[in-house]
C-alpha cells in the first residue's frame, strides 16, 4: 500500500478537524444482545478510541438506547476528545423488519435531543441529523400529524443549538430540494444513503461539497436493510480484482474509493471484530491510482 495521511486525512464538523474513518454504531448495538457479546462491542469500541477514531454516528432509537450506553460507557474520560453524531425524527419499537416508528413532531425532536443527552451522559450533541421519511428505504410518512414540514423541524433545531444543547444540524435520508430549504439554517452534515456502487445522491453530495457540508453516508458498504438489500461492495468483481492488485482487501478498496470521490467525506462503518476494525481505520492509508479508480467510477449500480 501506499501510505497518505492517518486515518485518511480530516473534515472540518463545527470548527473541528475530525478523522475521515468514523464508526457507525448500529453493528456494535445490535450484536449486544447477551453480556459476553456487550463486553465485545465495549472492547471494539474502545480499541476505535484507541485506534484514533472520533466520529461515531449513533441514535437513542438504536436498540432502545443500547447504541448510546455503549458508547458513552467505552468513551469515558475522551468525551471532549470526540464527536458524537446522533439522530430524531424516530423512536424505537420492537418486531418487524424496521425496528423504529416515525417521531417527526417538534416536540419528539426535543424529547430525543434530551434523551440522547441522557443517554450518552453528556451537555450536548455534536451533530443532530433531523431523520426524515419521505421516500424509500425505511419508513415513509404519507399523512397524518407525523407529516410535518421541513421548515417546523429545523425551527425547533435551530432552538436546540441556540440553547446549546446541540452544536452542529445535520440532515439524513432527505432530497436535493430539502437540502436546499435548509441551507439557510447552516448544515453540519449530511447523511444519505451511498456507496461505490449506489450513487442515487450524487446530487446532493455536489451540493454539500459546494457548501462544504460534510457528507457522511450510510450503508458506505452496501448491504442495508434485510428486506430492501443494496449490492455489498465487497462482491463487486472489479473491486476484487483492484483489492488483489493493491494487497489490500475489497472492503478497503471500496472505502479508499470513497474518500476519493469527495473531500468532505466520512466514512462511518462498523464492526465488533478488531481485525475489521483495524482493517477498517487502514483503509485511509490506501491509494489508488488514476487507472484504479476510472475502473471504479464505472462501477455504480443501474438503480443509482
Amino acid at each position: 500500500m501506499t501510505t497518505s495521511s492517518a486515518l485518511g486525512g480530516t473534515v472540518p464538523i463545527n470548527g473541528r478537524d475530525v478523522p475521515r474513518i468514523g464508526y457507525g454504531m448500529g453493528r456494535a448495538s445490535h450484536a449486544a444482545d447477551t453480556p459476553d457479546a456487550y463486553d465485545c462491542s465495549l472492547a471494539a469500541l474502545r480499541q476505535a478510541v484507541d485506534g484514533g477514531i472520533r466520529l461515531f454516528d449513533t441514535a437513542q432509537f438504536y436498540d432502545d438506547g443500547r447504541a448510546n450506553r455503549l458508547l458513552r460507557e467505552a468513551v469515558g474520560r475522551h468525551r471532549d476528545d470526540v464527536v458524537y453524531a446522533t439522530k430524531v425524527g424516530a423512536r424505537p419499537v420492537t418486531g418487524g423488519p424496521v425496528p423504529m416508528t416515525a417521531a417527526q413532531r417538534p416536540p419528539e425532536l426535543r424529547e430525543a435531543v434530551e434523551e440522547n443527552l441522557r443517554t450518552l451522559g453528556t451537555d450536548r450533541l455534536d451533530v443532530v441529523y433531523m431523520r426524515r421519511m419521505d421516500f424509500l428505504p425505511g419508513i415513509v410518512v404519507e399523512e397524518g400529524e407525523q407529516r410535518v414540514p421541513l421548515a417546523d423541524q429545523l425551527a425547533e433545531l435551530v432552538a436546540l443549538r441556540d440553547e446549546g444543547k446541540v452544536l452542529g444540524i445535520g440532515l439524513s435520508h432527505v432530497t436535493l430540494e430539502q437540502l436546499r430549504e435548509a441551507l439557510p439554517v447552516g448544515l453540519a452534515a449530511v447523511s444519505n444513503i451511498h456507496s461505490l456502487l449506489v450513487r442515487r445522491h450524487e446530487d446532493l453530495l455536489r451540493l454539500c461539497v459546494e457548501s462544504s457540508i460534510a457528507w457522511i453516508p450510510y450503508f458506505p458498504p452496501g448491504g442495508g436493510y434485510s428486506f430492501d438489500p443494496l449490492p455489498r461492495t465487497v462482491d463487486d468483481p472489479v473491486v476484487r480484482e483492484i483489492a488483489e492488485e493493491t494487497d489490500a482487501t475489497p472492503a478497503q478498496v471500496g472505502a479508499a474509493w470513497m474518500l476519493g470521490h469527495a473531500p468532505g467525506t466520512v466514512m462511518i462503518s462498523g464492526t465488533v471484530t478488531p481485525s475489521h476494525l483495524d482493517e477498517n481505520i487502514a483503509a485511509g492509508d490506501l491509494v489508488l491510482t488514476a487507472d484504479q479508480r476510472e475502473r471504479l467510477d464505472a462501477r455504480a449500480d443501474d438503480a443509482s
